[in-house]
Protein backbone atom coordinates (compact mmCIF):
# COMPACT_ATOMS: atom_id res chain seq x y z
CA UNK A 1 0.00 0.00 0.00
CA UNK A 2 1.59 3.23 -1.02
CA UNK A 3 2.02 5.70 1.96
CA UNK A 4 0.22 8.90 0.87
CA UNK A 5 2.07 12.18 1.77
CA UNK A 6 0.62 14.38 4.67
CA UNK A 7 0.19 18.39 3.96
CA UNK A 8 1.04 20.49 6.48
CA UNK A 9 -0.08 24.38 6.66
CA UNK A 10 1.08 27.06 8.72
CA UNK A 11 -0.63 26.80 12.23
CA UNK A 12 -1.02 22.68 12.29
CA UNK A 13 -0.39 21.63 15.64
CA UNK A 14 2.43 19.02 14.93
CA UNK A 15 4.38 16.33 17.00
CA UNK A 16 7.33 14.58 16.53
CA UNK A 17 6.53 10.92 15.32
CA UNK A 18 7.08 8.36 17.87
CA UNK A 19 10.49 6.91 18.74
CA UNK A 20 11.29 3.32 19.80
CA UNK A 21 12.45 3.18 23.62
CA UNK A 22 14.48 1.21 24.32
CA UNK A 23 17.72 2.48 26.30
CA UNK A 24 21.06 0.58 25.24
CA UNK A 25 22.79 2.59 28.25
CA UNK A 26 24.26 0.11 30.72
CA UNK A 27 25.35 3.73 32.91
CA UNK A 28 22.99 5.76 34.62
CA UNK A 29 24.42 8.89 34.47
CA UNK A 30 24.70 8.35 30.54
CA UNK A 31 20.45 6.69 30.70
CA UNK A 32 19.50 10.29 32.33
CA UNK A 33 21.21 12.02 29.65
CA UNK A 34 19.66 9.93 26.77
CA UNK A 35 16.41 10.42 28.90
CA UNK A 36 15.93 14.55 28.21
CA UNK A 37 15.55 14.18 24.64
CA UNK A 38 13.31 11.37 24.38
CA UNK A 39 10.43 13.12 25.70
CA UNK A 40 7.31 13.82 23.36
CA UNK A 41 7.65 17.15 21.41
CA UNK A 42 4.52 19.39 20.30
CA UNK A 43 5.16 22.38 18.62
CA UNK A 44 3.23 24.34 15.71
CA UNK A 45 4.14 25.35 12.27
CA UNK A 46 5.19 28.50 11.46
CA UNK A 47 7.22 28.26 8.14
CA UNK A 48 8.93 26.08 5.34
CA UNK A 49 12.17 25.92 3.96
CA UNK A 50 13.98 23.86 1.29
CA UNK A 51 16.77 22.65 1.50
CA UNK A 52 19.37 20.78 -1.41
CA UNK A 53 19.66 16.82 -0.95
CA UNK A 54 22.84 15.17 -1.97
CA UNK A 55 21.55 14.59 -5.04
CA UNK A 56 20.95 18.16 -5.92
CA UNK A 57 16.97 17.74 -5.73
CA UNK A 58 14.86 20.01 -2.67
CA UNK A 59 13.22 18.33 0.00
CA UNK A 60 10.82 20.40 1.64
CA UNK A 61 11.32 21.08 5.81
CA UNK A 62 8.91 22.36 7.96
CA UNK A 63 9.94 25.40 10.45
CA UNK A 64 8.45 24.29 13.91
CA UNK A 65 8.44 26.15 16.66
CA UNK A 66 8.01 23.56 20.02
CA UNK A 67 6.05 24.45 22.92
CA UNK A 68 9.32 24.47 24.91
CA UNK A 69 11.12 26.18 23.13
CA UNK A 70 11.79 30.22 22.19
CA UNK A 71 13.06 29.85 18.51
CA UNK A 72 11.60 27.48 15.77
CA UNK A 73 13.80 24.72 14.39
CA UNK A 74 13.96 23.10 10.90
CA UNK A 75 12.70 19.50 10.64
CA UNK A 76 12.00 17.02 7.83
CA UNK A 77 8.61 15.92 7.03
CA UNK A 78 9.14 12.35 7.59
CA UNK A 79 9.93 13.02 11.51
CA UNK A 80 6.68 14.66 11.66
CA UNK A 81 3.01 13.87 12.39
CA UNK A 82 -0.15 16.11 12.83
CA UNK A 83 -1.17 15.68 16.87
CA UNK A 84 -4.82 13.83 16.01
CA UNK A 85 -2.38 11.57 14.65
CA UNK A 86 -0.05 10.17 17.27
CA UNK A 87 -1.94 8.05 19.19
CA UNK A 88 -2.77 5.77 16.46
CA UNK A 89 1.14 6.32 15.54
CA UNK A 90 2.11 5.58 18.59
CA UNK A 91 0.54 1.94 18.67
CA UNK A 92 1.74 1.06 15.11
CA UNK A 93 5.57 1.32 17.16
CA UNK A 94 7.22 -1.54 17.67
CA UNK A 95 8.86 -1.49 21.20
CA UNK A 96 12.75 -3.69 21.02
CA UNK A 97 11.96 -6.64 23.26
CA UNK A 98 8.60 -7.00 23.45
Amino acid sequence: MPKTKASYAIGDRVAERPKTHGLMAVRAEVQERIAQYRSQRYGTIVGFNEKPTARGSKQKMLVILWDHLKTPTEHAQMRICHVHELSKLSKEVIVPGE
